[in-house]
């Protein structure tokens, strides 16, 4: 797309109308052992950049709800397991062929619910089919994860030791908003193929999207109960999740705070459950003096701003060499300068919205802090003229001046949000760069090879770019 492919723009632009006259406004379901469930309480979700939009009336799950699914994917679970691992994998690759089939429209429908560009739409619902296909791969390469052993006798004919992967149970996957396709299809696909049954909750702000995920699975042909799909309130809904006994693991994405609170409650009983958590990120970059100054500004600018923030890998702190500083810093405010914002299903557009107005009154809140305890250098307004008042639209900010321990600094926000600080040297840079407890991802810029082996070696992140 970013290469001005007409073809695949101009289907980019039917599907954006087939979604928006056909798919758009009507009543989303659970799933929930094998059928479609409707409340008699729901509530509607609008589109971030036209909140006159209505994507959809979703249902609001109760407790009762969940503890339903819950045990429909227990009494499923065992026959579930006991299928061949090969029938999961074609049920796998039969969904993974379904979202190929609407891949224009699933895009169109995520830049209406979560206000992604159309680049950035296209990828995640392509990289939901590969991470689909990916887990399938693996279940194919590996024969099931049933793999013989070495003896203690390698004379006996008789002696043979298998080592063989066996499901846990029911396994809970809790989604978030901002890759509300990718990040629920991978671990409920992972849960499914390995002999797992599912219950799936996603985020509330994307309901439409996640039921457009929980299609997928409910309509791949599986037994009543092997997936099971409720949506609603976190508080009630997702705390069912996290406190029901019959929960035997769990996939989550999202806040720091919820991940601790699961990973908490996975050994608080009579034993450890396992859990997945993949949370926060206060992510640095450290550009050295050796760095190509371009390549540097221009790889902070996409990894800071790309769908606006709202990603846990998303560059939120540059420690900059000093005998670069400067530099850098005009390359990188004269791109955000040039970032183009706005409604993000036009063909241009580099930045569409924030999710929700909790965040676009979050931005507005640190934009007055960081006016006030450091320097707006870039950005920082929200932009309100024209259809833009309809949404929730912000400029890409880049601040420097705050002290380390400033909130804007340590915190992870959620939001376009850039601070730079200058530094005298790396050691100084990667202190500061190791400085967090959320160390998910970090960058190096810099054209020597010591350097970045320096880098790799010292640097207390789980991703390294």
């Amino acid at each position: 797309m970013s290469a001005d492919n007409e073809e695949l723009q101009s289907a980019f632009d039917a599907a954006i109308k087939t979604v928006r006259d056909e798919w758009l406004g009507h009543s989303v379901p659970m799933f929930i052992n094998g059928e479609k469930i409707y409340t008699g309480d729901q509530y509607r979700t609008y589109s971030p950049m036209d909140t006159g939009i209505n994507m959809c009336k979703a249902q609001k799950g109760s407790v009762e709800d969940t503890r339903i699914a819950i045990a429909a994917a227990q009494k499923a679970q065992r026959g579930w397991a006991a299928t061949p691992w090969q029938d999961r994998v074609k049920i796998l690759r039969a969904a993974a062929a379904k979202i190929s089939d609407t891949l224009l429209e699933l895009s169109a429908a995520m830049v209406f619910e979560v206000g992604k560009s159309r680049i950035e739409a296209l990828g995640e619902v392509t990289e939901t089919v590969d991470l689909i296909e990916y887990y399938a791969d693996s279940m194919e390469k590996n024969n099931g994860f049933i793999n013989e052993m070495g003896k203690y006798n390698p004379d006996d004919a008789k002696e043979r030791n298998l080592s063989v992967l066996k499901p846990y149970g029911v396994w809970a996957v809790i989604s978030p908003f901002n890759f509300p396709m990718a990040l629920a299809a991978a671990p409920i696909a992972a849960a499914l193929v390995t002999g797992n049954t599912v219950v799936f909750k996603g985020a509330s702000d994307t309901a439409f999207m996640c039921w457009k995920t929980a299609e997928v699975f409910a309509e791949a042909g599986m037994p009543p109960g092997v997936f099971n799909y409720v949506s609603g309130s976190g508080s009630i809904v997702g705390q069912e999740l996290l406190e029901n006994p019959g929960i035997d693991g769990w996939t989550f994405t999202g806040s720091y705070d919820v991940g601790m609170k699961v990973v908490r409650q996975a050994g608080a009983g009579a034993f450890p459950k396992p859990a997945i958590v993949e949370m926060g990120g206060k992510n640095p970059a450290i550009v050295s003096d050796t760095a190509d100054v371009e390549k540097a500004a221009y790889g902070v600018m996409r990894s800071a701003f790309g769908l606006d923030g709202q990603k846990c890998s998303a560059c939120s702190r540059a420690y900059v060499h000093r005998d670069v500083y400067d530099s850098f810093k005009e390359k990188l405010t004269g791109l955000v300068a040039g970032l183009k914002i706005g409604d993000p299903t036009a063909r241009d557009i580099c930045m569409g919205t924030v999710i929700n107005k909790t965040a676009y009154e979050k931005y507005q809140r640190s934009m007055a802090l960081a006016e006030k305890d450091g320097r707006i250098i870039a950005g920082g307004k929200v932009l309100t003229e024209g259809k833009l008042a309809k949404g929730y639209y912000v400029e890409p900010a880049v601040m420097e001046g705050l002290p380390e321990d400033h909130e804007l600094v340590k915190n992870e926000l959620f939001l376009p949000i850039l601070h730079l600080a200058k530094v005298d040297s790396l050691e100084e840079a990667m202190e500061k760069g190791n400085h967090t407890a959320l160390g998910l991802t970090a960058g190096f810029f810099g054209e020597d090879k010591d350097q970045v082996d320096w880098f790799l070696d010292n640097i207390q992140a789980g991703t390294l770019y």
